[in-house]
């Protein structure tokens, strides 16, 4: 049983500016005042975030475990064969382009800054009340940040994708708004002024994600630059840095999605598959294979522990500062990866878009961060390199920069993974500023794009919202900030979900055929 097909009217998008101005206004605001006021807005920021890590954390672990259940009853329950679309319409784009931009839209720029940073960090502060610098600290090392970056961020991701996939493809609704897949369960969404409400929540959820991965990407472009090439990694190198990067995703969403996006993130598809390939033949190779073996097997015994774990007799503040801060920053970007995923989905089941999104997307972060992070615990335990006297005393980025640049044929290897970092971040990017603009348009049908000025208002905006942060080198402000957004965006993660299955039972009945 299919639903019948409503017909769709010719329509001419917009920018919906009860939307846009606001939500504009807000990121000229938060930049402003980060420059202005930087120590007053870490103060606020860092109490906000902590009241939400430590006082209503335990939802976030909760809701990481629920996401995962709802993503296997969607995958393998009795509406998983039901297609975006017309039945038998083909896929609008092909595997590996649909994996491509999947990869890169949802991950893959923040995870070149953390590759080989996070580790070192939990080796020094590890979970379970583990002796800092022993040997188990070492093996969880490698093992927490496979669990951060993998299957309950996709489940996140995977989760906000039907519904928008469904309300664009099946329901013919011509928008791309998250209140639109939000109406069947809370009728108000279609008022005016709540389904705005709504919209600019997401937005800003968006900017905020996005913007902390801004802020540590061109940190870690100029750490680079400046392992090559001997120059100094100042504000001036960030400036140009981020001017350079603006022009290429800026160019890239106003091209759009066909001709911009998915060019770029086929690019880097084989840059990454290259880079990995590299550091494991020119790094320690078996200690990389033999630490993701054994991390599998940590994994597999421990998967339940982690997901649901507090902490709450030592309160070590490793659940608060890890796990659930990484929760809510997916949920701050789960709209955004939602509805980029549910655009670029048409023809797809559901059972093919939740297997897809979890398994390509886990099985991408997975590879990436045992290789990266199996390095990183090589020169950790063999002091090959000071890494965790670098990291202490110049950063993540710097970090990240000497440990590449200490492979044999490092300086190759630098270039690889700037090219790599430019194209990541670079389609990150884009796809936010595609996003932010389609939340921001009317009438705008499933088969249109958002305005272009649209487009490069959003990228201008997140770049100038960057340079705010690499001016006060604050990026725990925005980190925190966040945390901050992802508390609303809850609620509006679990309307899309009911309003999904109140829509299916609807449509097909409580068994389709």
């Amino acid at each position: 049983m299919q639903p019948a097909e409503p017909s769709t009217p010719v329509l001419t998008p917009s920018n919906d500016w009860v939307v846009f101005l606001p939500a504009l206004l807000l990121v000229i605001l938060l930049g402003g005042g980060l420059l202005a006021f930087p120590e007053q807005g870490s103060a606020m920021t860092a109490k906000a975030m902590s009241a939400v890590t430590g006082q209503i954390g335990w939802v976030y672990l909760l809701l990481g475990g629920a996401a995962l259940g709802f993503a296997g009853w969607l995958a393998f329950g009795p509406y998983g064969h039901i297609v975006m679309g017309t039945p038998g319409e083909p896929p609008e784009y092909g595997e590996l382009h649909w994996i491509a931009m999947m990869f890169t839209a949802g991950i893959g720029g923040s995870m070149m800054a953390w590759g080989i940073a996070e580790p070192l960090f939990y080796i020094n502060s590890p979970p379970f009340g583990i002796t800092p610098q022993s040997s188990g600290a070492l093996e969880w090392a490698h093992a927490y940040p496979v669990f951060h970056w993998g299957i309950i961020p996709w489940a996140f991701y995977a989760i906000p994708a039907i519904p928008i996939s469904y309300m664009l493809y099946i329901k013919r609704v011509p928008m791309m708004k998250v209140s639109g897949a939000c109406e069947s369960a809370f009728p108000l969404a279609r008022h005016p002024v709540s389904s705005r409400v709504i919209d600019i929540i997401v937005a800003l959820g968006i900017v905020g994600g996005t913007a902390t991965s801004l802020g540590l990407g061109v940190p870690l472009v100029s750490a680079i630059l400046a392992e090559l090439f001997g120059i100094a990694d100042n504000f001036t190198n960030k400036l140009i840095v981020l001017t350079l990067w603006t022009a290429i995703f800026g160019a890239s969403a106003y091209r759009g999605l066909k001709k911009g996006i998915k060019i770029l993130a086929d690019i880097n598809m084989v840059l990454a598959g290259f880079t990995l390939l590299f550091v494991l033949i020119a790094g320690p190779t078996l200690f990389i294979l033999k630490s993701s073996v054994n991390t599998l097997g940590l994994l597999a015994d421990n998967f339940l522990r982690m997901t649901f774990w507090t902490d709450p007799i030592n309160n070590s503040g490793f659940p608060e500062d890890w796990t659930i801060f990484y929760w809510a920053w997916w949920i701050a970007f789960a709209p955004f990866v939602g509805l980029f995923l549910g655009r670029i989905s048409r023809g797809r089941t559901i059972r093919q878009m939740i297997l897809g999104i979890i398994g390509w997307g886990t099985l991408g972060t997975s590879t990436f961060l045992s290789i990266m992070g199996g390095y990183a615990v090589y020169l950790a335990q063999g002091n090959t390199l000071a890494v965790h006297e670098i990291l202490a005393q110049s950063g993540m980025s710097t970090v990240t920069a000497q440990a590449i640049g200490h492979l044999p044929g490092g300086t190759f290897a630098l270039l690889v993974f700037l090219v790599l970092c430019v194209i990541f971040y670079a389609t990150t990017l884009d796809s936010a500023a595609y996003t932010i603009a389609g939340i921001c348009s009317k009438d705008l049908p499933n088969d249109k794009e958002p305005p272009r000025h649209s487009r490069i208002a959003w990228a201008v905006a997140l770049a100038l919202l960057a340079i705010s942060l690499v001016a006060t080198d604050r990026i725990d402000i925005v980190q925190a900030s966040t945390i901050v957004f992802s508390v609303p965006l809850v609620p509006v993660l679990i309307l899309m979900c009911v309003s999904l299955v109140k829509w299916l039972k609807a449509d097909y009945g409580p068994a389709p055929s």
